[in-house]
C-alpha cells in the first residue's frame, strides 16, 4: 500500500486539474450525450491485479480512502472511475478511455491536443487502493483492490436483479424479497404457493401475435420464487406461444431444480421438461433461445377446439427439487 502522505501529494498535483474541470460548462454538453460505460474487461492495463478475484472475499482491516483521492480517479466528462489506459493532455488533466474519442482528442479543460499521453503516476496510484464493492448496501462485506473491484462487481452474489416483468420492460432492481412485493404490489401478479400449477390461457383474437398479451405469473415453492412466462410472438413467419419457467436466484441455485409443462386440450397434449433460468437472463434471451415449450399457432388452436377464433389452453406443471 502507498502512504497516505504519498496519495495526499499526488492529489495536490491534479486537484487544481479537477476543480477547473468541475466549472467548464463544456462538461456539461458532453455529459448531456450518451453515456459512457465503464470498461468491462481489464486488458487495456499494464498493471497486473494484486490478487485473484474471487466473488466473495473476506473482509481486510483497510484505511479509509479520502473523498478527494477517489475525486482524482473520476473522469471529469462521464463521471465514472477510469481505469488504464488514463489519458492526460500536456498542461495534465485527466480523461478515461471512454471519453477521449467523444471530445475529438481536445482537453476539455484547456482544449489542447490529448494525444496519447498516458498518466501512468494516476494508474500507479490506483493500483495501491482498495476499496469497498459498491453492492455493499445490499449486504456484500468484500474490500478489493481497485482494479480487481470492476471484475468482482459484475460477478457479485449481492448485485441486486432486474424486475422480471418483461410487459413493460421495468426498470426497477432490488433484492428478490423486495422485487416480489414490487410484483404483487406495482404489477398486479397473480402470486400462488405451491409446486403445481394448473392455468387457464384465454384469447379472444389470437391473430394479433406482434401485439399478444403475456402472463406471468410466480409461485411460492420450497422457500424460493418461480415466475412462469406465457406469451405469443413472431418466429421468423410464423406465430407461435412458449412456455417456461425462471428461477428469483442465481444461476448456481436454479440448477437444484426441475420442472415439467403440459399444455393440452381437444384430447390431445404437449409436455416439456427442464431446468428453470436465474431471472439474471432476461426474459427476451431466454424466450429468444427457445428454452421451453414451444406451441405453433395452427396447433394451438387446434388444442383450443370450436371455431378456431378463441385462444384457449391450459397450462399445467410442477416443479420439483433434485436430490
Amino acid at each position: 500500500m502507498v502512504g497516505l502522505d504519498y496519495l495526499a501529494y499526488v492529489g495536490l498535483l491534479v486537484v487544481g486539474c479537477k476543480t477547473m474541470a468541475s466549472s467548464n460548462p463544456f462538461f456539461d454538453d458532453i455529459r448531456s450525450r450518451s453515456g459512457v460505460d465503464p470498461p468491462q474487461t481489464e486488458e487495456s492495463t499494464e498493471i497486473p491485479e494484486l490478487i485473484n478475484d474471487p466473488v466473495q472475499t473476506v473482509v481486510k482491516p483497510n484505511g479509509t480512502v479520502s473523498s478527494s483521492v477517489r475525486e482524482l480517479l473520476e473522469c471529469p466528462v462521464c463521471l465514472n472511475a477510469m481505469y488504464p489506459p488514463i489519458h492526460q493532455c500536456s498542461n495534465g488533466h485527466t480523461l478515461c478511455s471512454g471519453c477521449k474519442p467523444r471530445v475529438h482528442d481536445r482537453c476539455p479543460t484547456c482544449r489542447h491536443e490529448l494525444g496519447n499521453i498516458r498518466c501512468l503516476a494516476l494508474e500507479k496510484v490506483a493500483a495501491s487502493l482498495e476499496l469497498p464493492c459498491k453492492y455493499q448496501g445490499f449486504g456484500c462485506i468484500g474490500i478489493y483492490p481497485y482494479y480487481s473491484k470492476l471484475k468482482h462487481e459484475s460477478q457479485c452474489a449481492f448485485r441486486p436483479y432486474n424486475c422480471p416483468y418483461a410487459g413493460s420492460e421495468c426498470a426497477v432492481v432490488g433484492d428478490i424479497p423486495y422485487l416480489v412485493a414490487h410484483l404483487k404490489d406495482d404489477h398486479k401478479v397473480d402470486m400462488h404457493s405451491g409446486c403445481t400449477f394448473n392455468h387457464r390461457y384465454v384469447k379472444s383474437n389470437p391473430q394479433e401475435v406482434e401485439n399478444a398479451t403475456w402472463m406471468l405469473t410466480v409461485f411460492s415453492c420450497f422457500g424460493q420464487y418461480f415466475c412462469l412466462h406465457f406469451e405469443a410472438f413472431q418466429l421468423g413467419m410464423a406465430p407461435v406461444y412458449i412456455a417456461f419457467l425462471r428461477f428469483m436466484g442465481d444461476d448456481n441455485e436454479a440448477k437444484n431444480y426441475t420442472y415439467s409443462l403440459e399444455i393440452g386440450g381437444n384430447g390431445r397434449k404437449m409436455t416439456w421438461q427442464g431446468v428453470p433460468r436465474t431471472i439474471r437472463d432476461s426474459h427476451r434471451k431466454v424466450r429468444d433461445s427457445f428454452d421451453g415449450l414451444i406451441i405453433q399457432r395452427n396447433m394451438a388452436l387446434f388444442f383450443s377446439g370450436g371455431d378456431k377464433k378463441e385462444l384457449k389452453l391450459r397450462v399445467t406443471g410442477r416443479i420439483w427439487k433434485e436430490q
